[in-house]
């Protein structure tokens, strides 16, 4: 009786939410939901209506964006899908919300299939081409980014941009080796067929969990970049990296048209310490050890290219880097790193002392505290433990430290500094502020919470600067757009991130209803992909609230703009919240009732007025604004296969970059790069560099007091 009345309710499930697809689908023959997967769609389903701050409705209008999302996260480049894919894809595109809400996953399944198969076939294509002799001598290009362009319209267009990437891989596989040699060309071969086989291998591995995760994350991109839905292994990975360890190079990886991009650099870890690779950079090529063989990472999943990169502390691995903004056959940089085991919380804010030569000819201190984070031991500190570690303890300090010796002015460094704990930033602001207002928050209910700094006193009165870039998130937005509305100190740097919205993780075992428990269980499913300890049924990361400045303003989209502005390699357009077509809107409340310190609107105009007329004889800043330049540059460059061409753009590239860092060398007073010999670091920092004499501007014309 028990078991008829679990098939009885399953029934009715699949008659109430009308699971048929709207259009009639094809039997592609691929992956398939689990009844799991179509439980756990309706339940986020739900949330997102119901739950979320921006409680989106399943609808036409949602639909279309999830659709455009599902296809960007497949096929971004238009590498390919065919004209004609898209074409019966368009079906779907209006129903693609209220079928998830109703647990019916077939259109979305069907076409990650489809892209699936077609991924297979240029696979399987282009390595049928890489026996084939190769002409060097016709006058042909190959453009990696199609993003712009239109789908193929038949199979032959799109063998046609595989015969010509097949191409584009041999030669850049010859001109990276050195060698033309019939010997050297067979390796060369051999190497690309390794790739290529490697690929279709890891296609081939492509299972219903994988398919679920890319659905669901079309799904909540399309109400808030935020947003997120885990399948359990992903649940397990975000939560080891939220319990701050990491064993490896300290970066998170994205892909970004088919090459391994650097996401977010981990502070603490080997790559900040490195500091020769930046955000955006491209992974080509890893190799284990000092003498390993590199192997080639282009087009590869990025858990198995991070597989390959992660390892054991103490080892070192070597990678290929592309820098942001360079073209895909330019000279790669090699890098050796020892990975580490990093752990987060011990990520401490640390300090400099610059001497910097101000315009009257004397010499000034300032001290830079580089906080990587906002961090704090929540666990020591619930133990009443009086040494507990926190970001404001270690910053106060710094203070004492930098009072004792004298600085005449502070530079906090926040640059890349994405965030962390919200009660530091409010924190951290009372060692600059007497007490006051320094967040707002407000819940799904409209609630707004002021929070305060409600200790007297500052640990530092003097000249203070806040410098921020295009990375810096959150807690740090919250920091800096307080100490701006104050008036307190100086905004330095390019317009912050605009996250200014606040996340929960929800185990979604405890939101799955008791009907949709009987059905799982009735299902008789058990997903052997889950890893030992995750959450059986995934997690979601889910938007509930909204922070604002206390002049009333939202940190959110539009984030903090410096006081004196420097140009970024990070456009808005690329990077940041503005960049996300579902983030939330900036709105404006009721301002919190805050005194300011001081009215710095004329400071900070003479104060820019000293800084452009300094930098328009920087060759450090010229040099950014080239390296601008390149990364804003038309993505959708056309790369010669003639041979001698092909060597000339690599080689002009490779002159035009040893001649920059030539002329670098040479203002620091050091022996220029040797042809044949690997490229060394430049430890310039333009941005900090021009920071401090900023602030020593202030020290010259306003003082060293008050009203900073």
């Amino acid at each position: 009786m028990f078991r008829k009345l679990i098939f009885a309710l399953f029934v009715v499930s699949i008659v109430s939410c009308g699971s048929k697809p709207r259009v009639a689908l094809p039997d592609d023959g691929g992956l398939k939901p689990s009844t799991q997967h179509q439980i756990i769609a309706k339940e986020v389903s739900g949330l997102l209506e119901n739950v979320s701050y921006k409680k989106v409705k399943m609808n036409d209008s949602i639909s279309g964006i999830i659709y455009d999302n599902l296809i960007k996260s497949l096929d971004q480049g238009k590498n390919y899908l065919l004209q004609s894919d898209i074409d019966e894809f368009q079906a779907y595109r209006n129903n693609l919300a209220q079928d998830i809400k109703n647990g019916d996953l077939s259109a979305a399944f069907h076409i990650f299939n489809v892209y699936s198969k077609r991924y297979l076939d240029r696979m399987q294509y282009a390595l049928s081409e890489i026996d084939k002799k190769q002409d060097y001598t016709k006058d042909e290009y190959y453009q990696p980014n199609r993003e712009k362009l239109g789908w193929f319209k038949t199979a032959d267009e799109a063998n046609d941009q595989w015969r010509k990437r097949v191409k584009y891989d041999l030669l850049n596989l010859e001109t990276a080796s050195g060698k033309s040699t019939d010997s050297a060309r067979t390796k060369q071969v051999e190497t690309l067929k390794k790739r290529y086989v490697n690929l279709i291998s890891q296609a081939k591995k492509t299972n219903a969990n994988d398919a679920f995760q890319v659905v669901m994350q079309a799904l909540t991109d399309a109400v808030d970049p935020h947003t997120s839905y885990f399948n359990p292994s992903f649940a397990q990975a975000f939560n080891e990296g939220m319990a701050n360890t990491f064993e490896g190079i300290g970066a998170r990886l994205s892909i970004d048209n088919e090459a391994v991009s650097i996401f977010e650099i981990i502070p603490g870890g080997p790559i900040f310490k490195d500091k020769s690779i930046h955000v955006n950079d491209k992974i080509i090529a890893v190799a284990q050890g000092k003498d390993g063989e590199f192997e080639d990472i282009i087009g590869w999943r990025l858990d198995a290219a991070v597989a390959k990169i992660k390892g054991p502390k103490g080892t070192i691995v070597r990678l290929k880097i592309i820098p942001a903004g360079q073209p895909m056959n330019s000279h790669p940089r090699i890098v050796s790193l020892v990975r580490e085991k990093i752990v987060v919380e011990e990520e401490s804010a640390k300090k400099e002392i610059m001497n910097v030569k101000g315009a009257d000819g004397k010499t000034y201190k300032v001290g830079i505290i580089n906080i990587p984070k906002f961090y704090m031991d929540f666990e020591a500190y619930r133990r009443r433990d009086p040494n507990y570690k926190s970001t404001t303890r270690d910053v106060r300090l710094i203070l004492d430290t930098l009072k004792q010796e004298k600085v005449d002015a502070v530079v906090i460094d926040l640059r890349f500094n994405g965030g962390g704990s919200l009660p530091e930033a409010i924190d951290l602001t009372g060692l600059f502020i007497d007490k006051g207002p320094v967040v707002q928050v407000r819940d799904t209910k409209n609630n707004i919470d002021v929070e305060e700094d409600k200790n007297a006193g500052v640990s530092w009165d003097g000249p203070l600067g806040i410098m921020i870039n295009r990375f810096s998130a959150s807690a740090s937005e919250i920091f800096a757009g307080a100490i701006q509305d104050y008036g307190r100190g100086i905004i330095l740097g390019s317009q912050s991130y605009g996250k200014g919205t606040v996340q929960s993780a929800i185990d979604m075992s405890r939101v799955i209803s008791p009907t949709s428990r009987l059905l799982l269980k009735a299902s008789g499913e058990k997903d052997p992909d889950t890893p030992e300890g995750a959450p059986q049924y995934g997690q979601i990361n889910i938007t509930l609230g909204k922070f604002y400045r206390v002049n009333g303003s939202s940190t959110q989209l539009k984030g903090v703009t410096p006081d004196i502005v420097f140009p970024s390699q990070f456009s808005a357009e690329k990077f940041g919240e503005s960049s996300e077509k579902s983030a939330l809107p900036w709105d404006q409340i009721q301002s919190s009732n805050f005194k300011k310190v001081a009215d710095l609107s004329a400071v900070d105009k003479k104060l820019e007025a000293m800084h452009e007329a300094r930098i328009k004889n920087s060759l450090e800043y010229k040099y950014l604004k080239e390296d601008i330049e390149e990364a804003q540059k038309d993505e959708d460059v056309k790369i010669p296969l003639e041979l001698n061409k092909f060597k000339k753009e690599k080689d002009d590239n490779l002159k035009k970059n040893r001649d920059r860092i030539n002329a670098l060398l040479k203002l620091q007073g050091k022996p220029a790069w040797e042809e044949g010999k690997s490229q060394p670091k430049i430890d310039l920092d333009f941005v900090k560099d021009e920071s401090a004499k900023v602030m020593t501007d202030y020290i010259i014309n306003f003082g060293t007091k008050k009203p900073l």
